[in-house]
């Protein structure tokens, strides 16, 4: 694995793409941006923790194809991105999905067929996103793996890759598990702190507590009948995993609504409430939420433009 593509500059796909750019040089990773977008990336850079980084862009219409593709953009832009990676895409092309939830990887082998992709996500990674500026105080991992968990050729190349850029990763004994643990902590906490607009340390309170273990419930419970073992022990490592982040940052749902921009809501209260239905399970907190997250959404964005408008 010598060259890498990446779709999403945000925190995540800014952090590891450094990491990479940095042991395998400028012309081997390349970040896809379109028009304006990559115009003003290559006009002001990023700036990461400090200090100016200029990565390579590409249209996706001008992409080559590459050992490895990653997208690292929110899902409320999958759609798009499974699109524009196609020219970076070859016969032997390995496809890693980062983003939150439990649904790209299926969209992704819908259009590129089961071969071509693999499980993961990122966990762990504290970050602040304002503008073009990015700062971290935790870097923290990636976890991968193929769907049926076989140690492959290509999950140890990827590994060495990782190694080689000083990217810290795990390679789980089940992918598909810690996939839906990831997304069960993402649901209680990511929707609990956009609310709240807390810090990961604000977390650590008993209201914070009853209610994220309902939201947790309810995710366990939806998670049985798709075949995933979550269990009660995984429901409270994920709050003393989300609460030992502290106060110095926030999640990037908390972070999205204060900033009026959409979140990904859509993919985890509503996309709990979607398989409680489908199963026939109740699941009142995460319709709740889902609600009121919407509700939060649409007051921001007015604000927001109420003080554009003022200022402008």
């Amino acid at each position: 694995m010598d060259s890498v593509t990446i779709i999403g500059c945000g925190a995540v796909g800014a952090m590891y793409g450094l990491r990479l750019h940095q042991a395998l040089g400028k012309e081997k990773v390349v970040f896809l941006a379109e028009g304006q977008r990559k115009t003003r990336y290559e006009d002001e850079g990023l700036i990461i923790n400090g200090e100016r980084v200029d990565f390579t862009f590409v249209e996706p219409k001008d992409a080559q194809v590459s050992d490895l593709v990653i997208l690292a953009t929110k899902n409320l832009q999958l759609e798009e991105s499974v699109k524009q990676i196609r020219k970076a895409v070859g016969e032997h092309t390995v496809i890693l999905s980062l983003l939150n939830g439990i649904e790209s990887e299926q969209k992704l082998i819908e259009a590129y067929g089961d071969p071509h992709v693999l499980y993961g996500f990122a966990v762990s990674l504290n970050s602040t996103h304002v503008g073009n500026h990015i700062d971290f105080t935790e870097e923290g991992r990636i976890i991968f793996g193929e769907k049926d968990n076989r140690k492959t050729d290509r999950i140890m190349a990827i590994a060495q890759l990782f190694s080689r850029s000083s990217i810290t990763y795990l390679i789980p004994e089940d992918i598909r598990l810690e996939l839906w643990k990831k997304f069960m902590l993402n649901t209680a906490y990511n929707t609990i702190s956009s609310l709240c607009r807390a810090t990961y340390g604000d977390l650590k309170q008993e209201s914070v507590r009853v209610l994220a273990h309902q939201v947790s419930k309810e995710v366990q419970a939806v998670g049985q009948r798709e075949g995933i073992a979550l269990t009660d022990a995984m429901i409270e490592q994920n709050y003393h995993t989300v609460t030992a982040l502290g106060f110095a940052g926030k999640t990037s749902m908390c972070q999205d609504m204060e900033a009026g921009r959409k979140t990904e809501n859509n993919w985890f209260c509503s996309a709990v409430v979607r398989l409680g239905k489908a199963h026939g399970i109740p699941t009142p907190a995460c319709e709740i939420l889902s609600l009121l997250v919407e509700s939060s959404e649409a007051v921001q964005l007015r604000l927001i433009s109420a003080q554009n408008r003022h200022s402008s």
